[in-house]
């Protein structure tokens, strides 16, 4: 009897597991795009008043407004997925990034990254497997640089040892650390321009590495098709 009330109690836990599992898969499809969508707005939101400083007051508090329900979005995102996942503990160590992003204002142009899920939409109208990752890398890389080079110049423009001054300076730096040539004539000077480089640091090098993939990868198939093109004559001349 007791058997039987364990099974029972198992088959309901594993139940609840599945249900639990088909509800998240539900809420991500549906919620993809419009939280892509706020990423989108929030890029907007909070790029206008950095690169435009002269922006009417009204305008800027407005930016900040929207920022701040983005954030509340954000943050009610989480708590859903945190609510719908399986295995809640598994679910929290997979997202640490989610909530250093909610919790830290320095973190906060990594929500923008988010857009990237409509480049990854995007990228599956690609033929091939290797065609939607170098889709998604391009996308990936621009979008990175961007960000970057706006969350660089918000830190250091305000700095009087600063030699990042504007989006030119910013896009540049950028450029040439994500590429990982670091030419050294446009460096942060402050802390929250350093942890934006650092982060753009190892963003660089993980896509680098990607795009370094999808081209071994390339080559490794075409020299195939080769081999097995030459091969095919003296395969079917046998008697």
């Amino acid at each position: 009897m007791e058997t039987d009330s364990g099974l029972a109690i198992g088959d309901v836990l594993c139940a609840g597991s599945v249900v639990k599992t088909e509800l998240s898969a539900m809420y991500e499809r549906r919620a993809s795009w419009p939280l892509t969508a706020a990423a989108v707005v929030f890029l907007v939101v909070y790029a206008w008043p950095i690169l435009q400083p002269d922006l009417p007051a009204g305008v800027v508090r407005a930016c900040s407004i929207v920022n701040v329900a983005i954030w509340i979005i954000f943050g009610v995102d989480y708590l859903v997925r945190l609510a719908l996942a399986p295995n809640k503990l598994r679910f929290i160590r997979g997202h640490v990034l989610d909530i250093l992003v909610l919790a830290l204002p320095l973190l906060r142009p990594l929500r923008a990254v988010r857009a990237t899920t409509a480049l990854a939409r995007l990228g599956r109208a690609a033929v091939t497997l290797r065609g939607q990752t170098i889709a998604y890398v391009v996308g990936a890389v621009s979008l990175l640089g961007f960000v970057a080079a706006v969350a660089v110049l918000d830190a250091e423009r305000s700095s009087a040892d600063a030699n990042i001054k504007s989006f030119g300076d910013a896009a540049w730096w950028a450029a040439t650390t994500i590429t990982t040539v670091g030419y050294g004539d446009r460096f942060p000077t402050t802390a929250e321009g350093k942890w934006v480089g650092a982060a753009l640091m190892i963003g660089g090098i993980a896509l680098a590495g990607t795009i370094t993939a999808a081209l071994a990868s390339w080559f490794v198939e075409h020299i195939g098709d080769v081999e097995r093109a030459d091969a095919k004559p003296s395969t079917s001349s046998k008697p």
